[in-house]
């Protein structure tokens, strides 16, 4: 297959960069904006073979791994024109979406790194091949580190090598999921199924060895070394197996911070898909807060954090699917504001609840762009407003942006707002 020549008009949803050839477009990896390229093209998608004219904007990657992990799909960019880029998945999102909104600068929220990543392990021969997948690709790249990682993940590797090393006789695709903790490393395991008595004492000297906090396999306590705690805010909370965390620590507070900050005068707060209570143990400082999640061991380790931390205020947690059994309208009514954080589908038949409500705040939190944009064009249309809206990356060189934004409700503004103040 012979190079063609190739002009990147933009970066696209995806970080890859994207040429029109003719009527079609084709979308070249790793190039960036304004270059000119040569690419072997196969279909929609192009290897990028060349840099003919290389954009002022390029600079050097910082892992040696890039381009052949897919981890990462934009290093090369220079700080200012990544942060713009970021941004502009939001505005695209919003746009597609019919909505002509301000968004604000693009937030750094990496801090000191990554407190939780997922390695891969596939096996030939016996043998574990431990890393990131390849990008397009289930194939295995194999990494020495990663400098995206917080600096108490720095022995995660060695731990998932040793790991997989005792499963690979099972020849099983393995995924080991690290989170650093207060204590260390808590490590869960996924793919391997049911172990053996033999696999199963392995792993126990390998948590030693390692000096790993908790192992888990699909849930199950395989070691417990020391309690795997993380703080959020002022409590302290012991973690579930395999529960959702914000990537960065950094991210995580800079977004409390900002459901704080938007709620500050409310009284009454409803937190729904709460997780283990990120913005509700924090929330819980000074308003009454009724927490609602489908995962029922997330909902435990929130109430019992909440529990052992004075000062706090009464914080409920419930258990309830609102994908299946959203709060209605009028069941919403009866708090000062609320904070929504879905997962990467979103929330559309909450949101519809949401639109019918008069609470007067509304703090959305959202992992995805275009179902941020369904579900804000859902609000908007139900009379809310927006007062800002704020991209945060905490995925660093990733082509995933973090949303945080605030409305405020305009019909029957002005008792929803008497009952806030009152």
């Amino acid at each position: 297959m012979s190079p063609q020549r190739l002009v990147i008009e933009r970066l696209g949803n995806r970080g890859e960069g994207v040429a029109q050839l003719g009527a079609r477009r084709v979308f070249v990896p790793y190039a960036l904006a304004g270059e000119t390229v040569a690419a072997e093209i196969d279909g929609e998608h192009a290897r990028l073979v060349d840099i003919v004219e290389a954009s002022p904007q390029r600079i050097a990657p910082i892992c040696p791994h890039f381009a052949e992990c897919g981890g990462c799909a934009v290093q090369t960019l220079r700080a200012d024109a990544y942060a713009e880029w970021k941004r502009s998945l939001v505005e695209t999102a919003l746009a597609n979406a019919g909505l002509a909104l301000d968004v604000a600068p693009t937030v750094d929220a990496h801090g000191a790194g990554r407190r939780r990543v997922t390695f891969h392990a596939r096996f030939d021969a016996g043998k574990a091949r431990v890393g990131y997948m390849a990008a397009r690709s289930h194939r295995i790249v194999e990494i020495e580190a990663c400098p995206l990682l917080t600096p108490e993940l720095r022995a995660a590797l060695p731990a998932a090598r040793a790991i997989a090393a005792i499963l690979a006789p099972c020849g099983k695709p393995l995924d080991i999921a690290v989170t650093a903790t207060l204590g260390g490393l808590d490590v869960e395991l996924r793919g391997a199924g049911p172990l053996n008595d033999s696999e199963t004492g392995a792993l126990l000297a390998a948590a030693d060895a390692h000096d790993l906090t908790r192992l888990t396999n699909h849930g199950k306590l395989i070691a417990l070394r020391r309690a795997p705690q993380i703080k959020i805010g002022e409590a302290t909370l012991t973690l579930p197996p395999g529960v959702f965390l914000q990537a960065t620590q950094a991210g995580e507070e800079t977004l409390a911070a900002r459901v704080l900050s938007a709620t500050a005068k409310a009284q009454n707060v409803a937190d729904l898909f709460c997780g283990v209570g990120a913005f509700a143990l924090r929330l819980a400082r000074r308003a009454q807060v009724k927490a609602y999640d489908m995962d029922a061991g997330a909902l435990a380790a929130m109430r019992a954090a909440a529990h052992a931390t004075p000062g706090l205020r009464a914080l409920e947690g419930v258990a309830r699917d609102l994908f299946t059994r959203p709060l209605s309208a009028s069941e919403l009514n009866g708090f000062d504001a609320f904070v929504f954080d879905p997962p990467r589908a979103g929330a559309a038949a909450q949101a519809a609840e949401i639109a019918r409500s008069d609470v007067p705040i509304v703090v959305a939190v959202s992992c995805h762009a275009q179902s941020f944009a369904r579900d804000a064009a859902i609000l908007l249309k139900g009379g809310y407003v927006i007062r800002e809206i704020t991209p945060l990356d905490q995925f660093r060189y990733a082509a995933h942006v973090e949303i945080v934004a605030v409305f405020e409700k305009t019909s029957g503004r002005k008792s929803a707002k008497r009952r806030l103040l009152g």
